[in-house]
């Protein structure tokens, strides 16, 4: 029955680190590589038409990036996967992770989206990548594999018993 609950919980929590692992990368991109924050501080005295033309192209900035970061963890689901299957629980296996799906992720955002030039910035793809793959190990992946017990105590054999030799010294 504990196996059940854990895998109950894996369902819950693989998906809960999918959504992590995608916001942390689509913030590093977004106040990142384009700057956002910069965007909104440069408005000369809040005008309105100027803050509703950038929130406009916030939205769909930020529709572009979750795309592009989908992208990199439809690859990054092979790892997940494979952690899952495996138990793999390291957090440097997590980040790397998000580190090689963030590059194949962008290698392959040019032709599922057509854009006509990839990504520019290889530094932001890669720290998405890897805060993306931090934040996934942080929800999901420190308890990896629902057949393995997250707290569990090693098995001891039992003592021996107190009638056969050797248990209470030599005979």
């Amino acid at each position: 029955m504990d196996s059940f609950f854990r895998l109950l919980l894996r369902l819950v929590l693989v998906p809960a680190g999918f959504v992590t692992a995608l916001t942390a990368g689509a913030l590093v991109i977004l106040f990142g590589q384009w700057r956002v924050g910069a965007l909104f501080a440069a408005v000369p005295g809040g005008d309105p038409e100027t803050m509703f033309a950038l929130l406009d192209a916030l939205f769909a900035a930020g529709f572009l990036v979750m795309f592009l970061v989908s992208t990199m963890w439809l690859v990054g689901a092979i790892g997940v996967l494979l952690s899952e299957v495996f138990a793999v629980r390291s957090w440097m296996f997590h980040v790397a992770n998000g580190a090689v799906s963030a590059f194949a992720g962008a290698a392959l955002f040019p032709r599922l989206s057509g854009e006509m030039a990839p990504i520019a910035d290889p530094f932001y793809i890669l720290a998405a990548g890897l805060a993306g793959g931090l934040a996934y190990w942080l929800t999901a992946g420190w308890s990896a594999g629902f057949w393995k017990p997250v707290l569990s105590t090693p098995h001891r054999p039992p003592p021996p018993a107190s009638g056969t030799p050797g248990a209470n010294g030599p005979a």
